[in-house]
């Protein structure tokens, strides 16, 4: 399952920038549909296109790997 470090993402920006970030700003600053952002801040196992992840990417100005991750169904 992919897993979509949003929230964290989020929580370092605000403590970068010393300010609130809200879900508006990110969907006004990237062209993303608050209800999109929603859900993978809140869906478990939620999945997007590669579209909505490169914009995420650019806003957070991180890689893909620094907003998302891959769990085994089973721990090893």
């Amino acid at each position: 399952m992919i897993r979509f470090k949003l929230g964290e993402m989020i929580e370092k920006k605000q403590f970068a920038e010393g300010r609130r970030v809200t879900i508006n700003e990110i969907a006004t600053s990237t062209g993303l549909n608050r209800m999109t952002l929603s859900k993978i801040l809140n869906l478990k196992g939620y999945g997007t296109g590669t579209d909505t992840i490169d914009r995420l990417c650019e806003y957070f100005g991180c890689e893909v790997q620094e907003l998302m991750e891959h769990l085994s169904k089973d721990p090893v």
